[in-house]
């Protein structure tokens, strides 16, 4: 793992409920890790366990995690920024994933292993065959790259117009707790699929709470960033992969 990794990153890297990830490893604060423990990444009940050493955590900003448990006031007044913050944990894939669980569990002692990037648990679609749709209306403004770090894509628009969940799904992450997204929504939609809204200016579905494709999700923001847009990430396995080549059409509408 590398430096500043989080939980909350290192569940969404392996597609993973950052909740799911805590209560394997009997962490009932998820940001109650510290350097050079080891986590497991499958649950205690699977024979071979995987585990991650956590590297030192660099200063972080004191501002408190947001809870994520109900809509969170809007944030139209921010400061513009150059790229996506939330309390927050500093950025990094690893972190990422953490964000998608937090239940305490007692576990057994983990065992070294190759680690597995497909998750255990799932909504209830199964396979890839997602009927994926445009998360807002707006024109694209940066795309996918992975030379450049470009992790999805970016839709200017409006503060405060619609932000949509792309596909049916249930939501793992509400919240701000991840710096260079804002205000953030993370949807599990199977074993193999997340996506991710960021930079909202408020977010009106809760952790836990089941969507349909289409649903409003959140409104568009700035937070965490220079512009109104949303950023918009589908990750399988924990992995970016490009939006525009699962999402129909030729942009949004």
């Amino acid at each position: 793992m590398r430096k500043g990794d989080t939980l909350y990153s290192i569940a969404l890297d392996h597609g993973l409920d950052y909740k799911d990830l805590a209560e394997w490893n009997g962490l009932g604060d998820p940001n109650a890790i510290k350097a050079g423990q080891q986590l497991r990444l499958i649950p205690p009940a699977t024979a071979t366990a995987v585990v991650s050493p956590i590297k030192p955590l660099p200063p972080v900003e004191s501002r408190p995690v947001a809870a994520g448990d109900g809509p969170v006031p809007a944030a139209g007044g921010d400061a513009p920024r150059t790229q996506p913050r939330g309390v927050k944990l500093p950025y990094s894939d690893q972190a990422f994933a953490q964000m998608s669980g937090q239940a305490a569990a007692k576990t057994e002692p983990a065992r070294v292993a190759k680690a597995d990037p497909r998750p255990e648990s799932a909504p209830a679609v199964d396979d890839d065959n997602i009927d994926w749709g445009w998360p807002a209306i707006g024109k694209v403004i940066s795309t996918f790259s992975e030379g450049a770090n470009l992790k999805g894509v970016s839709i200017g628009g409006k503060l405060g117009q619609p932000v949509l969940a792309s596909a049916a799904g249930r939501v793992v992450y509400s919240g701000s707790g991840l710096r260079g997204y804002g205000k953030l929504v993370i949807i599990k939609h199977n074993k193999t699929f997340l996506s991710v809204y960021a930079h909202n200016s408020e977010l009106v579905v809760k952790e836990g709470q089941n969507v349909v494709k289409g649903q409003k999700i959140a409104e568009m923001g700035n937070t965490d960033t220079d512009r109104v847009k949303l950023h918009f990430e589908i990750r399988r396995f924990g992995k970016p992969v490009d939006p525009i080549r699962l999402l129909p059409g030729s942009g949004p509408a």
